[in-house]
């Protein structure tokens, strides 16, 4: 009886232990409690200008000289505040000689985590931890991963971009539904 008693004994504290491994594994993996301390620094610099071609032919008017560079141009701007984590810096709108845009995040300080975004959104910024399912329930693009949680970085906005309708930007969690931070657009 005592032993029968020790064998089932034995295979509930197996069982348990088993299980505690395998919640504790799922914890690990979900939570990433790792990136906390894992800064990811990234230094990008604004996409260089490039010359802009006069036009050709006989309508052409006389060149002065040689063209000068068209230079990136700010078309929107905000300052990013904290929403779930400790998130500064600023970001840009900037449209390069090419006609095409991008987002620039610029002297960017936040915690990393696990399955961070940049968004931008139509969603209005506010200030403390107002960051729980707030980004995600109007329009919003993802522009990808956000590329390091510290530093300098660009992203592509796409040829439909509108800066009227998306009006904000958050550093989102896709896993927990979260901003770390966000920033209002104002035009410039």
């Amino acid at each position: 009886m005592i032993r029968g008693r020790r064998l089932t004994t034995r295979r509930v504290v197996i069982g348990t232990l088993v299980l505690g491994l395998v919640v504790a594994g799922f914890g690990l993996y979900w939570f990433q409690p790792w990136k906390l301390w894992a800064d990811r620094t990234v230094s990008e610099a604004v996409p260089p200008s490039v010359p802009s071609t006069a036009p050709a032919g006989p309508s052409a008017a006389p060149s002065a000289g040689p063209s000068r560079p068209a230079g990136p141009q700010t078309v929107a701007t905000g300052t990013l505040i904290s929403h779930e984590h400790s998130t500064t810096g600023t970001v840009r709108v900037v449209k390069l000689a090419d006609g095409s845009r991008i987002l620039r995040i610029e002297n960017l300080d936040t915690s990393n985590g696990p399955d961070l975004k940049v968004w931008v959104t139509d969603a209005p910024v506010r200030e403390g931890k107002a960051g729980w399912h707030v980004f995600d329930d109007g329009a919003h693009l993802s522009l990808g991963d956000l590329k390091g949680n510290k530093g300098d970085q660009n992203y592509e906005l796409p040829d439909d971009f509108d800066p009227g309708t998306y009006t904000s930007v958050s550093i989102w969690c896709d896993r927990f539904d979260v901003s770390f931070g966000a920033a209002a657009l104002t035009t410039v």
